[in-house]
């Protein structure tokens, strides 16, 4: 599904040409019907629509009207006076629907009152144009709106009835929410529906403001699709993440489904190498290797019965630039895919053996690496221009993105998309920024982001599962992007089954490996 910023959604409208009382209608048109969907019948139901100045607020007025004739009991609220002169604010003076404004309204009892006896709310107060902080009369209404869907408040309150609270439908987005940077102001009250208007915007799936849409439906508004087919934002779906897997024919064997070589593992973490190379067996991948410190071998050649092995001279139990000429010509083999760093360690002797490495990769068999968890640490002062033509992934979380970048992890958060747009140009690989709402971002300026945000998945380890995932996809033939957006998926939906099995808590990163098959399996049905 197409993702839009604020300004592709405005270029979109201006290549359509359609005028913008005809967009309106639709955009009307389809929040009075999901309104009907999320009440089951609007006859005789109690609506207050908080309708802003902009076209927003004209979505609202529409919306109105159509709910009014089809029965509910409809009341507007305006934050200011609406121009006389607006054809869908007539129409609603001729039907005789309630009308309300805010500055006739000093004191907000009306608003209260009709706050407290709702059923549904309609948010169209704000659109997409929002660009300083809430304050004024709009605060004051948000105040009380919050207040009345349940949500606490400071200062003084007003008395809305126990137990009895609206619900909340948001047009376009909730009022507050930043539609490109998913930022909220203090104000924003959560919906328990969003209706994005013609494509769901970037701001809707980044956290904190994925936790302010509740169910998020989008409405067609009329605009062709075939226009929206160049936009590069894209959020993950089941119909997208089916068409990348790879194929499994039946007159396959091994070699068919890729090698993958795991440089992984130290003394101090050896389940790190293991989750990687099962992790990427279970997805697919026809034979999996580990290179590791001849230390901790005899460890994993019991837990990795599946695997090859490549013993490498260590020192201290972590590997050292001795170890790269085994690798480089290991990978001269015919792997398809390296992935490197889980476990590694942070020593210098890791850096030394990292930074050595990459110059090196010119295997032709080579399609991709995945650099994770120390192999990034090994990366804070790299110079990426022209070290290597092998395609690169890297998989950081904010706190790793933060020492590669430079930034702050608050300012990464604050713009995750954007700031894996400029760093993945700027180095030339696939940035997969972890998180919440995980992005995957191409140097080209594609991006994925992911419908999940599962705290299940914030334990030990599962990074190692990704990682080695996204090896094995890389090794069956997807490109680096491609591999790294459907292992974040097939990753993401394990933990989701786990999740609804035991809860928010408990899940460990080795209960993921079983799953992925079985993910897969449904996937490709």
């Amino acid at each position: 599904m197409k993702l839009v910023t604020v300004e592709e959604m405005q270029a979109l409208e201006q290549r359509a040409g359609m005028p913008v009382l005809e967009l309106m209608e639709n955009a009307g048109l389809a929040v009075a019907q999901e309104t009907w969907l999320l009440l089951g019948d609007v006859h005789d139901r109690r609506i207050v629509v908080l309708a802003g100045a902009g076209n927003n607020g004209g979505d609202g007025l529409v919306a109105a009207r159509r709910l009014h004739d089809w029965g509910a009991k409809v009341s507007v609220y305006f934050l200011r006076s609406r121009d006389e002169d607006d054809s869908n604010y007539r129409q609603l003076i001729e039907r005789q629907v309630a009308i309300n404004i805010a500055e006739n309204d000093p004191d907000f009892e009306t608003l209260t009152r009709l706050l407290a006896g709702a059923e549904l709310v309609i948010d169209a107060l704000l659109g997409t144009g929002r660009a300083r902080p809430i304050e004024g009369e709009l605060a004051k209404v948000l105040k009380r709106l919050a207040e009345a869907c349940g949500e606490p408040v400071e200062g003084p309150s007003q008395k809305f009835p126990r137990g009895i609270r609206p619900q909340l439908l948001a047009v376009d987005l909730p009022t507050g929410l930043d539609a490109d940077t998913g930022a909220v102001d203090s104000l924003c009250v959560a919906a328990d529906l969003t209706v994005p208007l013609g494509h769901s915007k970037v701001g809707l799936y980044t956290s904190p403001g994925a936790e302010y849409t509740g169910r998020v439906s989008v409405a067609d508004i009329g605009i062709p699709k075939e226009l929206s087919d160049d936009m590069p934002y894209e959020l993950m779906d089941t119909s997208s993440m089916r068409s990348v897997l790879p194929k499994r024919p039946a007159n396959s064997n091994k070699g068919t489904f890729g090698r993958v070589l795991v440089a992984a593992g130290s003394v101090n973490y050896v389940g790190a190498a293991a989750l990687a190379c099962t992790s990427a067996g279970r997805v697919g991948a026809g034979l999996v290797t580990l290179a590791c410190p001849q230390t901790v071998y005899p460890i994993l050649a019991g837990k990795l019965t599946e695997s090859t092995f490549l013993p490498l001279l260590d020192v201290e139990g972590q590997l050292s630039a001795e170890a790269v000429a085994p690798v480089v010509h290991a990978l001269e083999q015919g792997y398809e895919a390296l992935v490197l760093g889980c476990g590694l360690g942070q020593s210098a002797y890791v850096r030394a053996f990292v930074h050595s490495l990459l110059p090196l990769l010119q295997s032709e068999s080579l399609r991709g690496v995945v650099i994770d968890a120390d192999g990034l640490n090994s990366l804070t002062d790299y110079e990426w221009g022209g070290r290597t033509n092998i395609p690169i992934v890297l998989t950081p979380h904010p706190g790793e993105m933060a020492r590669l970048t430079g930034l702050s992890v608050s300012e990464i958060q604050a713009d995750r998309l954007r700031v894996a747009l400029r760093f993945a140009e700027q180095w030339g690989v696939v940035v997969l920024l972890k998180g919440a709402h995980t992005v995957i971002v191409s140097p080209d300026g594609r991006a994925q982001i992911s419908p999940f945000a599962n705290p299940a998945l914030a334990t030990a380890g599962t990074g190692d599962v990704l990682a080695g995932a996204i090896g094995g996809l890389i090794a069956q033939g997807l490109s680096p992007f491609d591999a790294a957006s459907a292992a974040v998926y097939l990753h993401a939906e394990a933990g989701e089954r786990l999740r609804r099995e035991i809860g928010d808590a408990g899940l460990l990163a080795g209960d993921l490996l079983p799953m992925l098959p079985l993910v897969i399996r449904d996937l490709s049905k």
